[in-house]
């Protein structure tokens, strides 16, 4: 198979990165009359930059991994043509619905995803802000990809596109789109609708960038209500390396120190965040549900 020659589109990306938050703060500044927080964007940067640095690390071990499962048994041989990158298109946001939707519902995921969504802010500096943890292994939810046949380069190209195309969503500057738009896409709407910590918002719109996988699996949720964004128990810190390592610190601490079983401390790995052993838990459905019940004892 002729494998082509794929520069890193996230390097070649960073400059319009660059533009499209100076342009923000312009218009925020300007148009909107607001203040811009620049420390909140300063941190997400730094977490921008970090990740890309360590990026340069773990992309190696992954694609290498990714090489050793591909030689050692893929189902068929996907070559570097059209209809492939069609397939994978679907078949990487596939992937990627599902490592969201887990990194929502588990602790061990969320740990590094909770990230990305510490800031109490909605705007383009917010996409910057990523893991500094997550690399090391989040990527098996694209082993799939290569058992079936997708070359690694193929995959990892993809990924990279579908991150590319998600900074865009993460801005209050765009409303809402055309219907039809909007019905097939994730977009700023349904983007703002998954950061925002409203209870009937907790835990939706996982899309990366097709928000029909969110209405097949019934985790669709349109934008209504104002957002309120960060996280249900904020961290209220702009230190960039709390903001990395807060939850995961937070979760060994549980895990070595809960008077618990073992089984109920290894549970404090992979329950959903605000899971407890001792009957207090109280989880994003559990908030839903006290915001339904409220809702409906509305005259």
């Amino acid at each position: 198979m002729e494998i082509p020659q794929i520069p890193d589109l996230i390097h070649y990306a960073i400059p319009f990165f660059a533009i499209t938050v100076l342009l923000e703060i312009v218009l925020t500044v300007k148009i909107k009359h607001e203040e811009y927080a620049f420390k909140d964007a300063g941190t997400s940067i730094l977490m921008g930059l970090g990740n890309t640095a360590i990026g340069l690390i773990t992309k190696g071990i992954v694609l290498a991994l990714f090489y050793f499962i591909y030689n050692v048994f893929h189902l068929f041989e996907i070559p570097f043509t059209w209809w492939a990158w069609i397939l994978i298109l679907f078949a990487d946001d596939f992937c990627y619905y599902w490592f969201h939707r887990i990194s929502h519902e588990s602790r061990f995921f969320w740990a590094s995803h909770v990230v990305h969504h510490s800031s109490e802010k909605y705007n383009l500096s917010t996409a910057l802000r990523q893991t500094w943890t997550g690399s090391f292994y989040t990527f098996i939810f694209w082993v799939p990809l290569i058992i079936i046949g997708f070359h690694p380069i193929m995959v990892l190209v993809q990924m990279s596109i579908s991150l590319i195309y998600q900074y865009w969503i993460h801005t209050e500057m765009i409303n809402k789109l055309p219907k039809w738009i909007e019905a097939v896409f994730n977009t700023p709407s349904h983007h703002r609708a998954h950061h925002a910590t409203n209870p009937q918002y907790l835990d939706r719109n996982y899309a990366g960038i097709f928000i029909i996988w969110d209405k097949l699996f019934g985790t669709f949720e349109p934008e209504v209500e104002k957002p309120v964004y960060g996280l249900v128990v904020n961290i209220e810190t702009y230190n960039p390396i709390k903001v990395a390592f807060h939850e995961w610190v937070a979760m060994f601490k549980d895990f070595f120190t809960s008077k618990a079983s073992l089984r109920n401390r290894i549970k404090y790995l992979f329950k959903p965040p605000g899971w407890r052993h001792d009957g207090t838990s109280v989880l994003s459905s559990d908030l839903k549900k006290d915001w339904l019940d409220q809702k409906d004892e509305q005259p």
